[in-house]
């Protein structure tokens, strides 16, 4: 026992050397492939965040009742529905490199044209627009990066959109504030978002494709300098991986995660999705000046200055995600994340039964934890694992089917929030939210595999083998199979 307790930890020792050897080794395009993809991201968090501080704007130009205020800001995920319906084909069809350069396209036009929106019809219309590259860009990002990162910190790297999608949200915070403050109105918060969709049309004139990408396209000679640019350690064992998946899986459909084994990961994906929104964030994302408002902090600029406080936790707690994701591992992430939220929100709704308003800036404290909980785990988690748990072939499928549902999910939400408020009021509607949390945590123990350290070429084996890992020789993938074996 002893022996076997100095090995593991000598094992372990040998792998965090390897992980910062990687890390040190790993050539600057790797991170600046990153980086820029990550913009999509950034308008992502900021198109989805603006619409907090202009609700009560909307609400007062166009005189919106409850049922057209939700539709107002549920707009932008009816778009994202669809964007997310598409976004895996059109990755495959175009590739992911031109798909995201198109989409910065959409996102710019989006931008404009909603800021001009001479009424209430249009309004929405055009945040459909802004939600279709929402969608599509939410699933092609995470995937674009996951097939350019070396293994021993895909997660991180992934969770850089996630980081973007943070500062997009805090940035829209900030300049909400400053044009209500200025007395300029709603029209600047959404015209703003032609900044970063420009960066990003232009970033991706010099990215490269992905190898995955250019190998079904059999651009082999391509795929082989790409990888060498982003990952010249493993480059050939990399490339020899990636040539056996696509000689064994030609033929890949959809349906093939609808059989067992397979199905794993659709659960598993498409769960992740559900439970990210039926925690309830998105309640705080969107309507957190009328949350403070609830709680007698100023629907005003208080709100505002409130809500900007939320954005700063939300983008400060996923820089700890970044380091920890590839250390600690997925699974704990999620543990500690969703038992911090669930926490939390029972502590709302306790506030919301006895008075909110008594407890005062003590909701804002609530409101800082479980937001920071959130950050740091199933935020970032949801959408690396959508590029991580589906195989090669499918991954596209199966990241759009996960994020159909992920958009579908906070559109529920989002089109409820305040009708459950006013049917079941607010301390209910916050317990229902710290339930779903609880069943959170069981979801992850039962059906998410632990991903970290292994090859994106592996998952396929992993599903259809008994939910184990391929064992590569190197000591290491017995070990993890062992920390996700899970019952059934």
């Amino acid at each position: 026992m002893t022996n076997d307790g100095t090995e593991n930890r000598k094992t372990g020792g040998l792998r965090d050397q390897l992980r910062w050897d990687v890390i040190r080794s790993t050539p600057r395009y790797a991170y600046l492939v990153a980086a820029v993809a990550a913009l999509g991201g950034m308008l992502f968090g900021y198109d989805i965040g603006v619409i907090s501080g202009a609700e009560n704007l909307l609400k007062a130009h166009w005189h919106l009742s409850a049922g057209s205020e939700e539709l107002a800001v549920s707009a932008v995920l009816i778009g994202a529905i669809l964007g997310g319906i598409v976004g895996g084909r059109l990755a495959d069809r175009v590739s992911r490199r031109f798909a995201l350069l198109g989409l910065a396209v959409v996102y710019s036009i989006g931008a404009i044209l909603t800021a001009l929106a001479p009424s209430l019809l249009l309004f929405d219309i055009f945040r459909i627009i802004v939600g279709f590259a929402v969608g599509a860009s939410s699933m092609i990002v995470p995937t674009y990066i996951a097939e350019l990162a070396p293994v021993e910190i895909r997660g991180g790297l992934v969770i850089l959109q996630q980081l973007a999608i943070s500062l997009g949200i805090f940035i829209s915070y900030v300049l909400d504030y400053i044009f209500f403050t200025a007395g300029w109105g709603w029209r600047p918060m959404f015209a703003a978002a032609v900044v970063p969709g420009i960066g990003l049309a232009v970033g991706m004139l010099y990215m490269s494709h992905t190898p995955r990408w250019l190998a079904m396209q059999d651009r082999w000679d391509e795929a082989d300098e790409v990888m060498a640019r982003v990952n010249p350690r493993s480059k050939d064992a990399e490339m020899e991986l990636l040539r056996e998946d696509l000689e064994q899986t030609k033929r890949a459909s959809f349906r093939e995660l609808l059989r067992p084994g397979l199905r794993g990961a659709l659960i598993a994906g498409v769960g992740l999705a559900i439970l990210q929104q039926f925690v309830g964030p998105n309640t705080v994302l969107f309507y957190g000046p009328t949350i403070f408002g609830y709680a007698g902090i100023s629907a005003g600029s208080g709100g505002l200055i409130a809500e900007m406080v939320i954005g700063v936790v939300l983008f400060v707690f996923v820089l700890p995600t970044i380091v920890l994701v590839d250390v600690v591992g997925r699974r704990a992430l999620f543990y500690f994340g969703l038992t911090g939220m669930g926490s939390m929100l029972v502590l709302l709704g306790l506030a919301f039964h006895f008075g909110a308003a008594s407890w005062g800036l003590g909701v804002l404290a609530i409101l800082v934890v479980y937001i920071g909980c959130y950050s740091l785990s199933i935020s970032p988690l949801f959408w690396l694992m959508t590029a991580e748990l589906f195989p090669n072939r499918l991954r596209a499928s199966g990241a759009s089917a996960a994020t159909v549902a992920n958009w579908s999910a906070n559109l529920l939400v989002t089109l409820t929030f305040l009708s459950l408020v006013n049917a079941l009021g607010k301390d209910v509607v916050f317990w229902i939210y710290a339930g779903f949390a609880v069943l959170g945590i069981g979801f992850v123990r039962l059906l998410v595999p632990e991903t970290k350290g292994h090859a994106l070429e592996d998952i396929d084996e992993y599903w259809t083998s008994g939910r184990r890992w391929p064992d590569r020789g190197d000591g290491a993938t017995s070990a993890s199979a062992e920390q996700v074996a899970s019952p059934g």
